[in-house]
């Protein structure tokens, strides 16, 4: 103990696990659930261990202010199980010298404050506020060979934490675990402003967790790249919702992760340059491997390029040579992983301008890269990647799709948007074992031979129209009998493509040229959703993603309190297959009462794709929905926010603002609802998109050529 018994701040040595000096025999140890304001706690001390301290500031008065948070570490599972300490002047001094995170620290003399609002982590509703000249007291529990406060502030002690295996865990409670990685989602932007990542995670027990963390940076947050990762968690909080546990971010929460790759290095992934990792640890990681190995199924090594086939959801371990936005929604990745695609590849038409890269590089890796377009709430990320860096990209959608010159296909590469199935990327650190081996095979591949190879794997869309030096091949054949002869307009003279470029629109003129080329070959593709607002084109979403987003949100179970409202009536059952699937249907009711099926909307939470046909058949309107704690909400709008009949309907993600589902019950109340797209549309906060007709076609006579479109907004969708 410090040899000076009036000091407000001491040091007690531990001594085989007891204190050398005890503590003054007046105090008696108060419980922290009793803790009230204006209670006298007089006599009465508080013991916890250090979770979190926040640097010494001073006050505007000059005063030095210093905060800590102590936890409870005899009630843990206690629903209030830590508190602030608020400590001015010359004591808050003295602790910020030597406080360490991890410590026991007693505080008597203390005065409680109630808080003006009431907290939902875990801490008191209370602070405790403590000085010298209130006459309070501290006690620090610290090792043997610490005499002074000086010495004291150089000594690093080791926090010795205790961690709940995943069957112990309770409601209200934040504790430390260790947990195997079952299932993650790499980190992606949240609607919010951070950054939000899932992981679900077992142990021995058998017991899973789902944990959703949230960090406004990206950094902060678990580095998770594989099934079977091993992670440790401290002062994360435990919620039960719909009868299962749940972890989510707390005040001080820290991470790190471990390969769980029985034999690798036990080497942490982490962003903190301070934390703790005892030699005891060490034999966990062991222990959980070993466990992982036998009981959980972890994939094999990620895909190469050269493996993919058509129609294939697969990981990839690859470098970034390359990227370019194409449009507010999508974003272009030029990868490579030094092996050959055996299918020839789409390059997505950008601008030269818009590359990023070097393009020596690119132009050598022009046979071996390939383009991965990334969409929607992966485009941010995507944007602030470096060139150069190695990425692991989850769930890759390979598509196969027709060319523009006969009957070539040609793969595509696709990161939809939404975080199903893990969607995402991940950047790798070049100390990661799986880049050291891929940095190694690339700079083994003779790009000398990639370039001697005739570039079949490679398909330019743009060169499909040719080049004008081929015009003139054609040029005697361009002039034959036409094909198709217009008895309107008889009055316009044919004019030369050449005259029509260099002119200014709008002009109306009349030509006789031959088509060389038209886009796209096949005619349902020429469909495209057009937002009138934002004058953008998108494409028409395949089925498939429309039933992975279903998929997704199957995983949420309805919420019953979100049953049976006064303008809805609502149905559930549990699916007898193997899932068990949760469905809800609610019925939206007109005058308290259920309509006919022809005039009923209704909305589907946990329903398949073939369920939600089966139901528009004989309903007027369906609606996906998935719940929440508040409210129903909307589906990802890469998904449909209406159906009706054999139509789809979406909105446009860049002008849509969603407001609440309860907004229907204004339709409803009308007096003869008609459940019209626009009108529901607008009352959800949905821009509307429009199917429309376009094609492109590519004429050439003697002169030159000419892009010529063709634009139907009059298209009617059965």
């Amino acid at each position: 103990m410090l040899d000076c018994a009036a000091m407000p701040v001491q040091l007690l040595k531990i001594i085989k696990g007891q204190s050398e000096a005890p503590l003054p025999s007046h105090l008696q140890k108060e419980n922290l659930q009793h803790l009230k304001e204006g209670c006298d706690h007089t006599n009465k001390y508080i013991q916890g261990v250090v979770t979190l301290s926040y640097p010494l500031t001073k006050l505007r008065d000059g005063t030095d202010f210093f905060k800590i948070v102590l936890q409870d570490s005899d009630n843990l599972f206690s629903q209030i199980n830590s508190i602030s300490v608020l400590i001015y002047g010359k004591m808050a001094e003295d602790c910020a010298k030597i406080i360490r995170r991890g410590e026991t620290f007693i505080v008597a003399g203390f005065k409680v404050i109630k808080l003006p609002t009431v907290r939902e982590d875990g801490r008191h509703g209370c602070h405790l506020e403590v000085s010298e000249e209130a006459g309070s007291a501290i006690y620090i529990y610290t090792t043997p060979g610490t005499t002074a406060a000086s010495e004291t502030a150089s000594v690093s002690v080791a926090p010795k934490y205790v961690y709940t295996p995943l069957n112990h865990l309770k409601d209200g409670t934040i504790v430390n675990l260790y947990g195997i990685v079952k299932f993650f989602k790499p980190p992606y932007v949240s609607k919010g402003t951070d950054y939000c990542s899932v992981v679900t995670l077992v142990d021995p027990s058998n017991v899973k967790l789902t944990c959703t963390l949230f960090n406004g940076n990206l950094d902060s947050l678990p580095k998770i790249y594989k099934v079977g990762d091993i992670v440790r968690f401290h002062r994360i909080k435990i919620r039960e919702y719909n009868g299962q546990m749940q972890g989510i971010t707390s005040a001080g929460f820290a991470s790190l992760t471990f390969d769980g790759t029985v034999g690798a290095p036990v080497v942490p992934r982490t962003s903190s340059k301070a934390y703790t990792f005892m030699d005891e640890e060490q034999k966990t990681i062991e222990e959980l491997r070993i466990w992982a190995a036998s009981n959980i199924s972890i994939p094999g090594p990620a895909a190469k390029l050269s493996g993919v086939q058509p129609m294939l959801f697969f990981d990839l371990t690859c470098q970034l040579v390359g990227k370019a936005k194409v449009d507010g929604s999508s974003f272009l990745l030029k990868v490579w992983d030094g092996t050959k695609c055996p299918y020839p590849t789409w390059k997505v038409p950008v601008e030269a301008k818009d590359l990023e890269g070097e393009k020596v590089l690119l132009h050598r890796l022009r046979n071996l890269a390939v383009d991965i377009l990334v969409y929607d709430n992966h485009v941010q990320l995507a944007e602030s990647l470096k060139i150069g860096s190695f990425l692991r990209i989850y769930s890759i959608h390979t598509k196969q799709a027709s060319a523009d010159n006969e009957d070539v296909s040609h793969i595509e590469f696709h990161l939809h948007g939404g975080t199903c199935y893990g969607r995402g990327i991940g950047v790798l650190p070049e100390s990661n074992p799986d880049v050291t081996e891929l940095k190694a095979f690339l700079e083994s591949v003779d790009l000398a031979d990639s370039q001697n190879m005739e570039n079949m794997c490679s398909m330019d869309l743009d060169s499909t129209f040719g080049n004008v030096t081929d015009l003139e091949l054609d040029l005697q054949r361009c002039q034959q009998l036409s094909v198709t002869v217009l008895t309107d307009h008889q009055d316009l003279s044919n004019t030369e493509l050449k005259t029509i470029t260099n002119s200014t629109a709008p002009q109306q003129y009349r030509i006789r040229a031959k088509l060389r080329t038209y886009k796209p070959q096949k005619l349902h593709q020429s469909v495209k959703l057009h937002c009138s607002k934002c004058n953008s084109l998108q494409e028409v979403p395949y089925g498939d993603d429309f039933d992975f987003i279903l998929h997704g949100s199957a995983n949420t179970a309805p919420n019953p309190e979100l049953h049976n409202t006064s303008w809805y009536e609502s149905v559930t059952w549990t699916t007898q297959d193997q899932k068990q699937r949760e469905i809800a249907i609610h019925f939206v009711k007109h005058d308290e009462m259920l309509q006919h099926p022809e005039d009923t909307l209704l909305m589907i939470e946990g329903g398949t794709l073939k369920e939600i046909w089966k139901l528009t058949k004989r309903f007027k309107c369906v609606i996906p929905v998935r719940s929440t704690e508040d409210d129903l909400e909307l589906l990802d709008l890469s998904a449909p926010f209406l159906l009706q009949g054999n139509v789809k309907y979406y909105g446009c993600k860049q002008c849509s603002t969603p407001k609440p589902i309860k907004n229907l019950s204004s339709i409803a109340a009308e007096q003869q609802p008609s459940w019209e797209p626009t009108e529901v549309a607008q009352v959800l906060g949905i821009e509307l998109l429009q199917y429309v007709f376009i094609m492109k076609f590519t004429l050439v006579d003697e002169t030159g050529a000419l892009n010529a479109y063709l634009f139907d907004y009059n298209l009617s969708i059965e």
